[in-house]
């Protein structure tokens, strides 16, 4: 399912682009998808900043690096 947006750009710049052979859609949806993406990223990133504040100070990294290297043996 998709949806339809609608977007206002000055005249002269759709003309230029379609002299190009710039397919507007097809840019559009990239960047809209490339910035979704992004967003996603930095939602991740500070999701991740939060866990790590929280768990500050209380796993050891070396003590977690050896549960994980065991786990990955034990398979």
């Amino acid at each position: 399912m998709s949806t339809v947006i609608s977007v206002r750009v000055p005249k002269w710049v759709k003309e230029k682009l379609r002299e190009y052979g710039v397919d507007i859609a097809e840019v559009v949806r990239k960047a809209l998808l490339e910035e979704l993406r992004k967003l996603e990223e930095r939602e991740i990133d500070e999701e991740l900043e939060r866990i790590r504040r929280k768990l500050s100070g209380k796993l050891d990294p070396e003590e977690l690096s050896r549960i994980i290297d065991e786990e990955r043996w034990a398979r």
